[in-house]
């Protein structure tokens, strides 16, 4: 019931950020270390649907 709505929100809302202030160097380093990962993720993911897209196009080309 409740998981409807959950479809209905808009895609891109921003993420509430956590506090910074309470976390250690450490865990401050491991959360840097944890999105720079994130940030390979989209970009592996970016070049491989240009990839697909590159392909699909030169399909359509031929």
């Amino acid at each position: 019931m409740f998981d409807e709505d959950k479809d209905n929100l808009p895609r891109n809302q921003p993420k509430k950020l956590k506090p910074l202030d309470k976390l250690s160097i450490d865990e401050l380093r491991e959360g840097i270390e944890e999105m720079k990962s994130e940030i390979v993720r989209y970009e592996k993911e970016i070049e491989r649907k240009k990839a697909h897209a590159a392909a699909a196009s030169s399909i359509f080309k031929s």
